[in-house]
């Protein structure tokens, strides 16, 4: 299946998704993909919010704030990423977790791009229209939808078997 067909499947059906991820083998050249492909969207999804924030307040240019948003998204981010991956696989271990570092990433660096169109959505929100209650709301909504989409990719990705042998 194709990455965009599978991102549209995730938001019903998440679970089944990461499953037969799962099932294709260890590719870590698709989740550093994934991760990757991830970070620059949500790098783009800040754009409309820079801008506005460059034409308020002018003594810092608007090249100036892409360039370190594209450094911290491109950079630093993803190291927090598989950090928070490595995490969050420990946290599940001890609750008698049966996957991987690998399907951990993985569950992680999926959801990520899977809810990559509402962290647009979220930046073009506070880019025209700023903050207040739809900002706000759509943060609440974006947040939800990643938090459920992780949960449950990670909840499956731990409880696989074959994945347990799949070491680092």
């Amino acid at each position: 299946m194709s990455v965009t067909r599978d991102i549209v499947a995730s938001w019903h059906s998440p679970r089944a998704v990461i499953r037969a991820m799962l099932a294709r083998g260890r590719r870590e050249d698709r989740a550093i993909a994934f991760v990757m492909i991830a970070c620059f969207l949500l790098f783009v999804a800040q754009w409309p919010s820079l801008s506005r924030e460059a034409f308020l307040d002018p003594t810092v240019p608007l090249q100036a704030r892409l360039s370190i948003t594209f450094f911290s998204m491109m950079m630093v981010m993803p190291l927090m990423l598989y950090i928070l991956a490595a995490l969050s696989h420990v946290l599940v271990k001890l609750a008698r977790g049966r996957g991987s570092f690998y399907s951990a990433r993985l569950a992680l660096f999926w959801s990520l791009l899977v809810t990559s169109p509402l962290f647009l959505l979220y930046g073009l929100v506070a880019g025209f229209i700023g903050q207040g209650p739809a900002m706000t709301a759509m943060g609440v909504v974006t947040l939800l939808g990643f938090f459920a989409i992780w949960l449950s990719c990670l909840f499956e990705a731990e409880r696989a078997p074959e994945a347990a042998s799949e070491g680092v």
